[in-house]
């Protein structure tokens, strides 16, 4: 029970946190693919080889694969830190507040290759910022999800205050799928000749107002106030052993690992799927992102109701079915007898929905998984469920991005776009997989 009830305000500067923090992680998602192997209508240059390992990954993909590697490896270290902390100040805002400035930093330098042509000593650089960016970012990010639980109380609050953190990570997502625009904007007012250098300079302004948001939270919310979470006493390797062995929470890491990773090859391919298979200019991108999230923002208010009606489960159930039929539709996007903007309006309309409830449900159902293992172990380790979320999270998402990669070798390009295609097909296989596995969640109704 948190030590006093969380007001509005709080929970609007801690959503501001989700905006930074979701800002970086899907400049890093939309953006890496599209700036380092670019298609050949996008006015980039092709900055890392499109080599073969083992005749089966890219390098791309390796590059992916190696950063979130490292970071999955980092996350139950940092959980078991937070969870453990005595500091005076709270268990998590302290860790929070010095994770900001490496995350914005390594992400900028993500995008400040060693040399503007194609090589290999930029992918061992990219390899290089990547690491660290995760390292840094995940020391933010699992103390912040950690504090969801810890100052609510009951299930209708885990769902508001959830609401507002999906609030926080869409409008980062919006802001992030922008860059081509603003890079528009840079190139038009600044005079800016290379396409090149207007997304870099782009991308770094977008990291510092990141590390900006990031910063509300570590000001404006009093831990100690507002927390009543005691520090837990397992070591680490016990601490995730126990975690591990909670029933309902294995169901629900590999529902969320097939979810995230179907998300990363919507949100990597979207600048492909836009300029490639429907052949509209890059810079709708990020406009459509913005049609997809208000639309998606209206369903809020009804599923919070319909959460306390029927419960979490059939919403998310649902969710992931019709996802999968957005999926399908990326494989035959551009044969459609109709516009391309109709098409992709179509896409994104149908994807609101199912990416408003698989945004707000499931932290507010890990919150109570948290919570309610707490109570019959007494040992409060919020932080580890949440790394071990985070660690699947960030393993889906690497795989995402690499298994675009990948396919990217099939057909990237107008003309050539058979890998394209393949993602909907994954995706579609992935959604399914998640709703299998959900079936076996068992929910417990609570007021």
């Amino acid at each position: 029970m948190p030590a006093e009830r969380f007001p509005l305000r709080k929970q609007i500067a801690y959503a501001c946190g989700m905006i930074g923090w979701s800002m970086m992680t899907n400049i890093i998602i939309v953006m890496l693919p599209y700036f380092y192997l670019p298609p050949n209508n996008a006015g980039l240059k092709p900055l890392i080889p499109q080599l073969m390992l083992f005749g089966v990954l890219n390098i791309m993909s390796v590059i992916a694969a190696s950063g979130r590697f490292v970071d999955a490896i980092f996350d139950p270290f940092i959980a078991s830190l937070s969870d453990k902390s005595t500091n005076p100040n709270g268990r998590r805002i302290p860790f929070m507040k010095w994770a900001i400035l490496p995350a914005v930093v390594f992400c900028c330098l993500t995008f400040c290759p060693l040399t503007k042509t194609e090589s290999t000593h930029n992918a061992i650089w990219l390899t290089f910022t990547l690491i660290c960016f995760f390292m840094s970012v995940t020391s933010y990010i699992i103390p912040y999800n950690a504090l969801l639980p810890e100052v609510t109380e009951t299930a209708a609050e885990k769902v508001k205050l959830s609401s507002f953190q999906q609030v926080g990570f869409v409008l980062g997502m919006v802001i992030a799928g922008l860059v081509n625009n603003y890079a528009d904007l840079v190139q038009h007012f600044l005079k800016v000749q290379s396409r090149d250098s207007a997304v870099q300079y782009t991308i770094w302004g977008l990291c510092t107002f990141a590390g900006l948001a990031m910063l509300v939270p570590v000001f404006f919310i009093d831990e100690k106030k507002y927390s009543a979470g005691k520090p837990s006493h397992l070591p680490l390797l016990p601490a995730v052993r126990a975690t591990f062995s909670n029933r309902n929470f294995k169901y629900y890491l590999i529902s969320d690992f097939s979810f995230y990773m179907a998300l990363s090859i919507i949100s990597s391919g979207l600048l492909f799927f836009v300029t490639v298979l429907l052949g509209l200019p890059e810079s709708e991108g990020g406009p459509l992102l913005g049609v997809m999230v208000i639309i998606s923002l209206m369903f809020y208010p009804l599923i919070n109701y319909l959460s306390k009606k029927i419960g979490k489960k059939p919403i998310v159930l649902f969710s992931f079915g019709l996802l999968s039929l957005v999926f399908v539709t990326i494989y035959f996007l551009g044969k459609f007898p109709i516009s391309p903007h109709a098409q992709i309006y179509f896409l994104l309309i149908g994807a609101s929905f199912p990416l408003a409830a698989l945004g707000i449900l499931p932290n507010a159902i890990l919150a109570e998984i948290a919570q309610d293992d707490a109570k019959r172990t007494k040992e409060n380790r919020e932080g580890m469920f949440f790394a071990v979320k985070y660690l699947f999270v960030k393993l889906g998402q690497t795989l995402g991005i690499a298994l675009f990669a990948l396919l990217t070798v099939y057909g990237k390009d107008p003309g050539n776009d058979y890998g394209l295609r393949l993602n909907g097909i994954c995706g579609f296989a992935l959604c399914l997989l998640a709703v299998i596995f959900f079936t076996r969640f068992r929910e417990r109704r609570r007021a």
